[in-house]
């Protein structure tokens, strides 16, 4: 169990691309972005009042930016205790909670106001996200008092497809909270993410793909809201196949066997004698020419 005075990091990322949104309610109404930040919200709110030391971030996964959701750059921890919150808590509620949840609900409604889906700009910027997510865990670790220990964890809340073009900046990223010590868990609400499976397998998070969206609370509560020391205590669900291809650097394409550079480990699916990305030129053994045997002349006796 954690100590008392020990920080507990918790980064939740949540995909809100708007066009698997749009489509998302279309195909089920009953389960639409404002359920889902509404299960979200149950989770971040117990997480807040589990310990007095516990710490949130929300970050929004765009498909043109990467927003914090929460804390908000209008907002400071003084704001608690200042005369507008006391409208939002006259119900009883917890202040820091009532003042969370309405700058999480202001800040989803101007980013989806100015959203302007353009091209074919349209996959998830999960990689910059989770990045961004990495160097907040940063910025409040180095915040701490001398003698104060934090645990971080990041949670990626997961509805569009994966993209196999931020394959290099994803690796990058899970590797980076490999050595930071941060989980990484998934919670996938549609179809499966063998990048988010390698993330979960690497860093030593848990990945679910729930099998009913309109469940969404009851499982963050049940399988991701308990940190790690109190999940070897749970019975939770099993781990999956993990999904290890890896994206060639030519096509972006998936491959389970490939080419490979011996100097910058970058992949092909295709052979190519000069590396595209290094400029290293592979000597290549050629096949010996056998030379055609000389016929002896027999001398004339």
């Amino acid at each position: 169990m954690a100590s008392e005075d020990e920080i507990s990091l918790l980064v939740i990322v949540v995909d809100v691309n708007p066009i698997w949104w749009g489509q998302q309610a279309q195909r089920e109404p009953e389960f639409t972005l404002s359920k889902c930040l509404d299960a979200v919200m149950v989770m971040a709110n117990s997480h807040l009042v589990m310990t007095r030391t516990n710490k949130l971030a929300i970050i929004a996964s765009h498909c043109q930016e990467s927003h914090f959701l929460y804390p908000s750059k209008h907002w400071k921890a003084g704001d608690v205790t200042g005369e507008d919150s006391s409208s939002g808590s006259g119900d009883g509620k917890y202040e820091l909670l009532s003042v969370a949840n309405d700058l999480i609900a202001e800040e989803i409604r101007n980013l989806m106001v100015r959203t302007q889906v353009r091209g074919h700009q349209t996959d998830t910027l999960l990689a910059g996200s989770l990045a961004k997510a990495l160097c907040y865990i940063h910025r409040i670790s180095k915040e701490l008092d001398a003698g104060q220990d934090m645990k971080s964890r990041i949670l990626v809340v997961k509805a569009a497809e994966d993209c196999a073009l931020q394959y290099m900046n994803f690796m990058n990223v899970i590797f980076a909270a490999q050595k930071q010590n941060v989980l990484i868990d998934a919670c996938v609400l549609d179809s499966d993410s063998g990048l988010l499976q390698q993330a979960c397998d690497i860093t030593g998070g848990l990945y679910l793909r729930i099998p009913q969206k309109t469940a969404l609370v009851q499982y963050l509560l049940w399988v991701f809201l308990p940190d790690a020391d109190q999940r070897s205590q749970l019975v939770l669900p099993p781990s999956v196949h993990v999904d290890y291809r890896a994206a060639c650097f030519c096509h972006r394409n998936l491959i389970e066997i490939g080419y490979v550079c011996s100097v910058c480990l970058s992949i092909f699916c295709n052979f190519s004698p000069i590396c595209t990305t290094c400029e290293t030129a592979f000597k290549i053994p050629l096949p010996q020419m056998m030379k055609p045997k000389k016929k002896k002349l027999k001398a004339a006796n």
